[in-house]
């Protein structure tokens, strides 16, 4: 590796902080053209189509192991502790709840620095990917993205799937 080149946490931070100024560039165009509730379900819907491509290869946790489910995805996001600050405040039979104290676009979007009603809009169009992740893998989801005043990011709230309810 040459002495210039970026090392890998720098070049992930980079990738995310891309990512998050195109969320906010297509939402910025969506906006204009369609207003802010059109603009938001659109991007919810493109985002949420990303995460079921994703969830996937989480469907063999699903419909109802929670700690197969927790090890597997915290396990598979690069840089997690640095990049997420993920805190697992409840893995059983019932719920896994996860709550992140980062996150890598929300930083982009405030060092682009954009409003607090931005954020909170960008965090919701972002988020949808983790709905549609986690039901793709048979859970249900009922997560919550950050709204001004929140410390830290998004709270990630998985229950087992509906087969599991059976």
């Amino acid at each position: 590796m040459m002495a210039d080149t970026p090392d890998y946490p720098t070049l992930l931070r980079n990738a995310y902080a891309m990512r998050a100024a195109s969320y906010a560039h297509m939402f910025d165009v969506l906006r204009e053209r369609y207003g802010t509730d059109t603009a938001l379900d659109i991007g919810r819907e493109a985002t949420r189509r990303l995460g079921e491509a994703m969830g996937v290869k989480y469907a063999a946790h699903g419909p109802d192991d929670l700690s197969g489910l927790c090890h597997a995805f915290l396990d598979g996001i690069p840089n997690r502790d640095s990049m997420f600050a993920p805190e697992i405040t409840r893995c059983d039979g019932e719920a896994l709840e996860i709550h992140f104290h980062r996150c890598p676009l929300k930083e982009a979007w405030q060092a682009q620095g954009r409003s607090d009603e931005d954020l909170e809009l960008l965090c919701r169009m972002a988020g949808a990917i983790d709905g549609g992740l986690f039901e793709a893998a048979g859970f249900i989801f009922r997560g919550e993205t950050w709204k001004p005043g929140d410390e830290g990011c998004c709270r990630l709230k998985v229950l087992p799937g509906p087969k599991a309810a059976e």
